[in-house]
């Protein structure tokens, strides 16, 4: 088995699912392969999410503070590694080492103002781990996303302007993924209920898998 790839779920500002994205993405890679969550964040969401009252389809590592070790440990024997980063304010040392790792970045991002400058930040940050990890790629992902929101198309456009482009598909704001996480499922789990929460995970699935 050749070395996994390493996915990592980041962003500096807190409340814009990246936990969520994370548990849905590392489901989806099942159906493609070997994949394992690890969550690297010190509050624990995706642990506290395996701990529902059913069982994810990936196995979810607690990785605060030895994910690095675990990385090593996990990169021949999966195909896929999706990190839950830690937010940098509390971990940037763990974080800059997770980065230097990943292959690829998904950075989740919601469309507001107070999102469009954290994204500036973390645009800061991957021009700054890059001159170490010249392979790792990164894309913004629109989270949350209400249909006619005026909003988030303006985000695309502010959003092109930086050096890290959004993937074309975004996540919609359902109720289906806050009920996968009350479960302790992920939403290829819920069956009809969680049908389009699938296909909007499976569609940044196959942009992010071929980076």
């Amino acid at each position: 088995m050749t070395a996994a790839k390493i996915y990592a779920v980041v962003n500096q500002k807190g409340g814009v699912g990246k936990t969520t994205l994370a548990v849905n993405l590392a489901a989806g890679l099942t159906r493609r392969g070997a994949a394992v969550l690890l969550d690297a964040d010190p509050q624990g969401s995706a642990a506290q999410w395996a701990r529902g009252a059913q069982t994810l389809p990936m196995q979810v590592i607690g990785a605060a503070h030895d994910v690095e070790q675990a990385l090593r440990r996990l990169k021949t024997s999966h195909d896929y590694i999706v990190v839950d980063c830690p937010p940098s304010v509390e971990a940037s040392e763990h974080l800059d080492a997770l980065l230097s790792a990943a292959h690829v970045a998904v950075i989740p991002v919601l469309p507001s103002p107070a999102d469009l400058w954290s994204s500036v930040r973390m645009a800061e940050l991957i021009r700054r781990v890059r001159a170490g990890n010249g392979r790792l790629k990164a894309r913004m992902l629109l989270n949350q996303i209400e249909p006619r929101n005026a909003m988030a198309r303006s985000m695309r456009q502010a959003l092109a302007e930086l050096d890290i482009p959004a993937l074309a598909h975004g996540v919609r704001r359902r109720a289906v993924y806050r009920s996968a996480a009350l479960e302790g499922v992920s939403v290829y789990q819920l069956g009809q209920r969680g049908a389009a929460a699938v296909q909007e995970i499976e569609a940044i699935i196959e942009e992010v898998i071929h980076l």
